[in-house]
């Protein structure tokens, strides 16, 4: 069985800058729209745990 893992991450790198190289201003505003949603993911998560303890 080939290294599955290996061959998505060499794709996804190939995949990312191609998007770089043929639009930076879109792969700019998909990264920021990416990073806001993990960044309030985050948050939520911690005001989750933050009201559990305070019950």
């Amino acid at each position: 069985m080939p290294p599955i893992k290996k061959i998505v991450m060499w794709l996804l790198v190939i995949f990312l800058l191609y998007a770089i190289l043929t639009s930076p201003t879109e792969a700019a505003n998909i990264f920021g729209a990416a990073w806001n949603v993990i960044s309030n993911g985050v948050s939520n998560i911690g005001k989750f745990f933050d009201s559990l303890i305070k019950g």
